[in-house]
């Protein structure tokens, strides 16, 4: 009998050890899976922190290319060693730099700021440079018609474009390198018509190739004191890529004291004029369409940039027309109708309108006018077209450039 219950007491000592034994590793692995889920937690947010971080470091690459295109940056790729830096700071704070650099503050809404630069100079802050050769002494640059396209001698200089994004503890840097490709019009002559154009007044045209830094007003000679001279924009002149005043595929017609120069001054009776404004940018007409982006019925309070005008339109100082009434623009205009342009109306860009044109007073255009007609093309009083592909390159480039990005990485 005793030897039973000391038999009965062992067994239920073995239970209890071994219910404790189980407890403990129940235990175990209840902790363990707690802190797995913990640190799966702790993980996903870093994760999550790292891709918004990234992110970050996107917007600021979008606002590096912004400020190129609107040739914010100030680099010339004459120097190798040319160095913009964009701070999370507002204008009047932006950091002292060297006499390669440049400082800026950065576009973003006050108030709305991302986290992908730094307030003072750091290694945070957004950088844009240009690649170089090995030395440090040449840009490099694109050319897609070479073999070996990154060379030092042609195309387009290559930007490398550094943002470090944050978000929270999360920390992405990236590095992009790109290229601004411009747009290349292809240019008959400062003026091309497909209708007669009529040239009266004081107007002038004037197919020299001038540069994209030449005044308002220059070859004005409606407000200069010797109409139908044009001598005096000659020293805005590039000396290269001249075209004829005006080309048209009708008869020229001068009346008054209206000047043409170019080489030559103008041509008529010409053949294979535009199928559309896509043959002016060698696009395609879907690819222009999809770029030019959807019509308005009315010209915008403010002509900078890219715009389809569906109809009519009417920009210059007279109070009873319908559109801008003065003031400057600058980009490209296509007007799907007729297009009258008056006193006080200044465009830098390039000008393409499917009906006639009227361009009166002192209108004046640093760039190209395309015009496709239906009767014919007026050019009267003082005003003034002057040819440069600069003008119409960086126009274009500033309100609708392209970026080609040649290649991305993340930085440790």
């Amino acid at each position: 009998m005793k030897d039973s219950l000391r038999l009965s007491r062992d067994e239920k000592g073995v239970a209890l050890a071994i219910s404790l034994l189980v407890l403990l590793v129940l235990t175990v692995l209840g902790i363990m899976m707690m802190t797995s889920a913990n640190l799966d937690r702790r993980a996903v947010g870093y994760n999550v922190r790292g891709a918004q971080a990234l992110n970050v470091a996107e917007a600021g690459v979008s606002e590096a290319m912004s400020r190129i295109r609107n040739d914010d940056v100030n680099m010339s790729a004459a120097n190798p060693r040319s160095v913009a830096q964009i701070f999370a700071c507002q204008q009047g704070s932006v950091p002292t730099l060297g006499s390669d650099s440049t400082g800026l503050a950065t576009s973003q809404p006050i108030g709305n700021w991302l986290d992908y630069s730094t307030a003072s100079r750091s290694d945070r802050a957004l950088t844009v440079k240009f690649k170089t050769n090995s030395a440090g002494t040449a840009v490099m640059r694109y050319d897609p018609s070479l073999s070996e396209p990154v060379n030092t001698s042609t195309g387009y200089p290559i930007y490398v474009i550094t943002s470090t994004g944050m978000q929270g503890t999360g920390r992405r840097s990236i590095q992009v390198e790109v290229i601004q490709k411009p747009f290349n019009a292809l240019a008959r002559a400062a003026l091309a018509a497909n209708q007669d154009i009529r040239f009266i007044g004081t107007a002038a045209v004037c197919g020299y190739n001038h540069s994209a830094s030449t005044h308002e007003n220059d070859g004005d000679n409606g407000r200069g004191t010797m109409p139908g001279d044009l001598s005096h924009c000659i020293d805005d002149e590039t000396g290269s890529g001249n075209l004829p005043g005006s080309w048209t595929t009708g008869a020229t017609t001068n009346g008054g004291s209206a000047t043409q120069a170019g080489t030559p001054a103008n041509v008529s009776n010409q053949t294979g004029f535009y199928s559309g404004p896509w043959d002016a940018l060698g696009m395609t007409q879907a690819n222009f369409l999809s770029w030019i982006g959807a019509p308005v019925s009315t010209a915008p309070a403010n002509l900078n940039g890219i715009y389809y005008i569906d109809g009519d339109a009417v920009v210059g100082n007279q109070s009873t027309n319908i559109g801008i009434h003065g003031g400057d623009g600058e980009g490209m205009l296509y007007v799907d109708g007729d297009l009258t342009a008056n006193a006080t109306f200044s465009y830098r860009g390039l000008l393409y309108v499917e009906g006639d044109l009227n361009l009166n007073g002192t209108a004046w255009i640093l760039g190209g006018v395309i015009v496709k007609g239906r009767s014919q093309v007026r050019h009267n009083g003082g005003a003034t077209i002057l040819y440069s592909s600069d003008a119409i390159s960086q126009a274009l480039a500033r309100y609708g450039g392209q970026f080609v990005t040649l290649s991305w990485r993340e930085l440790p």
